[in-house]
């Protein structure tokens, strides 16, 4: 079940709360009794399968405008 975050406007204390996906934009009670409180965004992150090291980009070296390799 996914967890969203929110944060509370009256104490500030941020607290997650496990609801399922079709219940994400109702809204939650602050843990210490507040009912004005926010869904922060949050960010997730994808990986794909091997778990390695991430990869270099290809396709040149050094960088600025047009990869670099010009010596612009």
């Amino acid at each position: 079940m996914p967890r969203y975050e929110f944060r509370c406007r009256a104490c500030g204390a941020t607290f997650e709360v496990s609801r399922p996906m079709s219940e994400a934009g109702q809204p939650a009670a602050c843990p210490e009794g507040h009912a004005d409180t926010v869904k922060l965004l949050s960010t997730v992150a994808v990986t794909g399968r091997g778990g390695g090291a991430p990869s270099a980009p290809s396709g040149g070296g050094g960088g600025g405008c047009c990869g670099g390799s010009c010596g612009c």
